[in-house]
């Protein structure tokens, strides 16, 4: 292999793909590699720790064809520090080193046979289902977040995605609180599809989509076990969770007794300055919603209290529909569900103290957030 392209191409490559990298720990040494290979007169750089795999081609001027796989941090930081100027590469088979030169930097890493490296699907069109870049990233910053963390619940690390006819759904839960988003694709699905994608991949996706304005492809390899996001010089594949999603429909509220309007951005302040109080309590906030009286508008109170650091009461002007209620949250979850929220104002739909509450975007109908409330303690 015998190739040369720009540096800063190269840098954007390889950040590109270095998340997918597994740790030095891994059992699999190749696995800390990234892969560089010649693919119709362009740079392939793939990485992958076999959950996760991601492959970006750059452009580069190829006089021998070839692969390697190299150190992924050894290149990565070499790379980072060499001229913004053209890269030369140039492999040894026999002794499997690749000789790096810019400007006046030589350099030779040592690597592993490229044959060694595993085999990342490569996208097909069949079945595949398109979307425009901006809804997809609009729909994973709205979900991710409420999935769960704890690796020990498998199913709720993931986000269920459902293709049928033009429209898409993500779903997210981690038994606390729910964010579902739907929307359209491009066009028409051959076949419905259910699947369960795990947010950190989705998370890596929405990172790599940059400036995509043509529609991103979401397909499904032929095992059905992985699924694979198509886009401008980049593959994201990641492994399916092969287990059965919560039924959360039945929990959806189908009515509510109070449905209050504020601003998103004074409610996301109110809650974060409760935040800074609510530490020492569990996260926990009293939500106190009053409705207008007379000439009087409705109120949303948001108290936090701490023995030891003090309280806060945020006082908001509310549009408020139904019977006054206080209730308990966590106020992490509401400053998550409210950072997502892209509309200027937003409502917060209640029954009963101990019911969960709906947040919903005012004018944005193809999102919603559930947030089950907590305990208080009396006053």
């Amino acid at each position: 292999m015998k190739v040369s392209c720009l540096q800063e191409n190269l840098v954007r490559g390889l950040n590109i793909v270095g998340r997918a990298v597994a740790p030095r720990t891994a059992t699999l040494p190749v696995l800390t590699h990234i892969l560089l290979a010649t693919d119709n007169g362009r740079l392939k750089v793939a990485a992958t720790n076999l959950e996760l795999g991601v492959s970006c081609w750059i452009g580069a001027k190829v006089e021998d064809e070839g692969a390697i796989t190299v150190p992924a941090r050894t290149f990565t930081d070499l790379v980072a520090l060499l001229p913004a100027d053209k890269v030369e590469l140039d492999l040894n088979i026999r002794t499997q080193t690749l000789r790096v030169q810019s400007g006046r930097t030589d350099a030779n890493i040592k690597g592993i046979d490229a044959q060694e490296f595993p085999i990342i699907p490569t996208f097909h069109s069949d079945a595949a289902a398109y979307i425009e870049p901006a809804i997809l990233k609009k729909m994973i910053a709205q979900v991710v977040f409420a999935a769960a963390t704890d690796e020990s619940r498998p199913t709720l690390t993931g986000v269920l995605t459902r293709l049928e006819d033009d429209k898409i759904t993500m779903a997210a839960t981690d038994g606390f609180r729910l964010s579902v988003r739907s929307d359209r694709l491009k066009e028409l699905v051959t076949e419905p599809r259910t699947i369960l994608i795990p947010a950190k991949a989705l998370v890596e996706v929405a990172r790599v989509l940059g400036d995509q304005e043509e529609p991103v492809a979401i397909g499904v390899t032929p095992s059905h076990g992985q699924v694979l996001f198509h886009m401008n010089n980049v593959d994201v594949v990641a492994q399916l969770i092969d287990q059965k999603f919560p039924d959360y429909e039945p929990i959806i509220p189908k009515r509510h007794d109070t449905r209050t309007i504020v601003n998103t951005a004074e409610a996301l302040k109110a809650c974060r300055q409760a935040s800074i109080f609510a530490r020492d309590s569990l996260d926990t906030v009293r939500v106190l919603i009053k409705p207008g009286e007379d000439l009087e508008p409705g109120k949303l109170t948001v108290v936090a209290r701490a023995d030891e650091t003090g309280d806060n009461h945020s006082e908001l002007e509310a549009t408020v529909t139904g019977d006054e209620i206080e209730i308990g949250f966590n106020v992490k979850y509401l400053i998550d569900a409210l950072s997502a929220v892209d509309t200027p104002q937003v409502a917060i739909e209640t029954t009963q103290p101990r019911s969960p509450a709906v947040i919903r975007a005012i004018g944005d109908d193809n999102f919603f957030h559930l947030v089950m409330p907590m305990h208080l303690p009396r006053s």
